[in-house]
């Protein structure tokens, strides 16, 4: 279902942002392709070997859609909110990684 409301800042825009990452399979998705687009984005920069550029957008934006078409069957809030979806995506893979992810998803109205 689409959401009519629109974002002016992070802070409201992040719950939003888990609740359409409500399905676990669809947060491992982003968290492999946000782990494959910052090797591959630091292999660019490192490198300079500019093959590495559409390596980069298919890594990160692979897994993701996959997630959101096939599992969660929502659109990517990429497509109204491209910067705070980058950085909702690291946010989550941070939650994550600290152990903080549950409790931020229960805040924001996803069922565990």
């Amino acid at each position: 279902m689409e959401n009519p409301t629109r974002y002016t800042n992070y802070k409201d825009f992040f719950p939003f942002y888990l609740r359409e990452h409500s399905k676990k399979s669809t947060r491992i998705f982003h968290y492999f392709g946000t782990i494959g687009y910052q090797i591959l984005f630091w292999s660019l920069i490192f490198t300079q070997n500019y093959i590495f550029i559409p390596l980069v957008l298919l890594a990160g934006y692979g897994p993701a859609w996959i997630g959101h078409f096939f599992i969660e069957k929502n659109k990517p809030a990429t497509f109204k909110y491209p910067l705070w979806s980058l950085i909702g995506d690291h946010h989550m893979a941070l939650l994550m990684l600290t152990g903080r992810l549950k409790k931020a998803l229960s805040d924001a109205g996803v069922k565990i």
